[in-house]
């Protein structure tokens, strides 16, 4: 079966139509099903009360049974369609939900619009809706900063990285890829709770973006108005970042668009001391956010095309 196909299919339906909001009010998103699942586990197996190393094996259970549950399904349902162009239509169709195309443009244009315009009040909720850190804290650049960070950011994990693992094993993995994802954001953090629980989902999420973030990265770079800016850019950049991952195509997305990103940034009341990406550019305004956006489409559209090449191979 062509799982690139299906791969484009899926991109081509979330492009065009999204998740519905009355189909997730209706039904809710698989990614919501996945986040119950893992929340019951959370609260079951992630006791207080128990010492360290025993919280961080329980931990590694869970990311392995979530993980497993949702690769399973995938290969079931998989394996009762037909290898034929009709089956790579279905597997494209069931993969959609789990490619966010539309809603990352969506959510990052609702920010520049108002920002275009003025409105910072409006953009500041706007952003407050794709990123954790304070909104009330943020001016102008630090919206536009803080968009096309996490513009750069879900392209890799919420496009490239399903796509990728979708089209090397169809529905099994982007399954077990949107798993591996949801179970990071959720657990994977250096909380007092989720240290030692979250250990292994946010080194399994580590390993799973390795490839699609540097191909997000190159891809950004392939596209941009200055290819060698944009390639310096993120190889002497990329490694500064926090992540092992999204600095890839943060420090890209930076450079292509002559801008300065990540620096310092406040959570919940506590600054992160980060470093800066592309430190010498200038800051990115309003205008920036509508030049990445076009930079993802691009990039998308490229996906897209190869995926579509490695179907008719």
């Amino acid at each position: 079966m062509g799982f690139a196909g299906a791969m484009v299919v899926a991109m081509a339906v979330d492009a065009l139509i999204g998740w519905p909001s009355p189909l997730f009010a209706r039904i809710g998103h698989p990614v919501t099903w996945l986040g119950w699942l893992i929340n019951l586990l959370d609260g079951a197996w992630n006791r207080t009360s128990d010492p360290s190393p025993f919280r961080r094996a329980a931990g590694a259970a869970a990311a392995i049974l979530v993980i497993a549950l949702a690769a399973a399904l995938g290969w079931a349902v998989q394996s009762m369609l037909a290898s034929e162009w009709a089956g790579v239509v279905v597997v494209g169709v069931l993969a959609w939900p789990l490619v966010a195309l539309r809603s990352l443009h969506d959510h990052v244009a609702a920010v520049a619009k108002p920002l275009v315009s003025g409105d910072i009040a409006a953009a500041r909720l706007a952003v407050g809706q794709i990123v954790g850190r304070d909104p009330a804290m943020l001016d102008d650049a630090g919206i536009a900063r803080a968009s096309i960070e996490s513009l750069a950011e879900n392209a890799s994990d919420g496009i490239v990285a399903p796509v990728f693992w979708g089209a090397l094993f169809g529905l099994p993995g982007i399954l077990g890829y949107k798993a591996i994802n949801t179970l990071d954001s959720m657990i994977g953090h250096r909380t007092e709770r989720h240290e030692a629980f979250g250990w292994a989902a946010a080194r399994i999420d580590d390993l799973a973006n390795i490839i699609p973030a540097r191909l997000t990265g190159l891809m950004f770079v392939l596209l941009a108005p200055d290819r060698s800016q944009a390639w310096s850019c993120m190889l002497r950049d990329a490694r500064r970042h926090r992540s092992p991952n999204a600095g890839w195509p943060e420090a890209a997305i930076a450079g292509a668009l002559g801008v300065r990103l990540s620096g310092p940034r406040i959570y919940h009341g506590h600054v992160a001391d980060e470093p800066w990406l592309n430190e010498a550019a200038r800051d990115p305004a309003a205008a920036d956010i509508l030049a990445g956006l076009t930079l993802y489409r691009r990039a998308m559209t490229l996906l897209a095309g190869v995926f579509v090449a490695l179907a008719l191979l």
